[in-house]
């Protein structure tokens, strides 16, 4: 597949389905003229291994490669499978990253172990999140432990009191049965599928996440959150492979804003599309398309189905993850495809769907995976509570399955694709306008192309000069990159 085959694609198709953002990007905000330029092989500054190929004057230096062992500066073994993250302001010039690690199935949860570290909120969950402090051209300066316990961390969102919020994408517990994997959860001692929050901190000793979940915000397969600080909803998308996904909002007991954390006890509530019920958003979407939406409730966001210690338990996993969606759906709640990403920016929010955009479904389950097109691109006006499909691919050579999403600065979307191929960062201009930033050119260790393992965790430094991002695999790593972003339009 050649290196420059989707450079500056300006698929006709695709401008029709979607058409532009219409103004839903940054007020103001100035686009450059994308550049044609295609993207080259560039050196690693960490040790001169092209790992990554970007556009002419662009640098980059990767860090935190767990095909080797890595130890942080809190004695942590790094666990892989690295995801979601978020970029905050450090001192002296630094950023602060905190980082998912997405570990499925029961094992000893990571960390530093000893009497003065915080207790896993579950010691048979190998889950969770690593905090990292590094210079904008990615020298780890200080990293350590701050949320283990956990399971499945995909995505979450990043939050403007100073936090990170992580997301658990499984349902599993001891009172469900094995998922897609099959592996035993009878040793698993907490049930999973929440949301969690983590401070940001560098300072030793501070940083660490409480452990405790936000259970009203429900136990469901949750990918990424965003926060919209006027009105103190926090937004969230659901990743269900076999079945529907919805889109969500839950409304804390307080404002964090106020109160400078996010609290249980609130109340969490689907997307319906007014006047329809079980919209099929899943399928592919007519030119313009634009929905005024409204909101459901979920009375019962949290469940722990009754068990036996020690025992196989007896709700099947498909039983549980859709305990909350269904509740949804008898409503008329919209159906969507693996909601992942998502991000605010000025009152939108954006986030992809990941094989949205093709033959509609014929109902709430496709157990050989929910949705048939190579993903859709939605905004979310929280102000005019309409809903509008952004951008649609017209098939894989144009964008391939649409993961992690961010903003620049000036308002370009960022989009990390999840393929089974070559995996690209896609830069998105309110014009329609869909050009490459990266392709993974990743080999092992043994010299075997890693080039499927996609992007994850895009986010750039509060100052815009770097994007730091993932590639998640067993063997994660993360990427500082740096160069001149208006030039390419971001």
């Amino acid at each position: 597949m050649s290196m420059d085959r989707r450079t500056l694609v300006k698929s006709a198709a695709a401008l029709s389905a979607a058409g532009p953002f219409a103004g839903l990007v940054v007020p103001g905000a100035a686009h450059a003229q994308p550049s044609v330029a295609a993207l080259f092989p560039v050196k690693d500054k960490r040790d001169g291994t092209v790992r990554l190929h970007l556009p002419r004057g662009f640098n980059y230096r990767s860090f935190h490669d767990t095909e080797s062992t890595v130890v942080l500066t809190d004695g942590t073994v790094l666990p892989g499978r690295h995801d979601g993250m978020g970029a905050f302001a450090g001192p002296d010039d630094t950023v602060i990253l905190v980082r998912n690690h997405e570990v499925n199935n029961p094992r000893p949860a990571f960390g530093p172990g000893g009497p003065t570290a915080p207790a896993p909120y579950d010691s048979m969950a190998g889950g969770g999140t690593t905090t990292v402090q590094v210079t904008r051209q990615g020298a780890v300066i200080r990293s350590f432990t701050s949320l283990n316990g956990t399971m499945m961390n995909c995505s979450g969102g990043q939050m403007p009191w100073g936090a990170w919020v992580t997301c658990e994408e499984t349902v599993n517990g001891p009172d469900v049965g094995p998922d897609f994997t099959r592996a035993s959860n009878v040793p698993l001692t907490k049930p999973h599928g929440y949301v969690f929050e983590v401070p940001v901190s560098h300072q030793p000793g501070a940083g660490q996440s409480t452990r405790q979940p936000i259970r009203s915000a429900g136990r469901f397969a949750h990918e990424a959150v965003s926060f919209d600080p006027v009105d103190g909803y926090l937004y969230l998308t659901e990743d269900n492979f076999a079945f529907a996904s919805g889109f969500y909002r839950y409304r804390p007991p307080s404002h964090p804003m106020e109160v400078g954390r996010l609290e249980d006890g609130g109340t969490l509530q689907m997307l319906k599309v007014t006047g329809v019920e079980n919209a099929h958003l899943e399928g592919e979407q007519s030119a313009g398309a634009v929905y005024d939406v409204e909101w459901v409730d979920i009375p019962d966001p949290d469940v722990l189905y009754d068990y036996t210690p020690g025992e196989p338990a007896p709700t099947p996993n498909d039983t549980a993850i859709v305990h909350v969606s269904s509740q949804g759906w008898d409503q008329g709640a919209a159906y969507f495809s693996r909601l992942e990403g998502q991000v605010y920016d000025d009152g939108i929010i954006y986030f992809t769907s990941t094989q949205g955009g093709g033959v509609p479904e014929s109902d709430r389950h496709n157990p050989a995976g929910y949705g048939r097109g190579s993903g859709q691109v939605w905004a979310y006006d929280t102000r005019a509570e309409t809903l509008r499909v952004v951008f649609q691919s017209s098939g894989p050579l144009e964008l391939d399955l649409p993961d992690n999403i961010t903003t620049s600065p000036r308002g370009t979307l960022v989009v990390c694709e999840d393929s089974s191929g070559d995996n690209f960062i896609r830069g998105l201009a309110q014009d329609g306008s869909i050009w490459d930033i990266a392709l993974n050119r990743l080999r092992s260790s043994a010299g075997t192309p890693r080039h499927g393992d996609e992007f994850a965790g895009s986010t750039f430094s509060p100052d815009g000069h770097t994007l730091f991002v993932n590639i998640q695999a067993g063997a994660g790593m993360t990427f500082a990159i740096w160069g001149p972003w208006r030039k390419i339009g971001v």
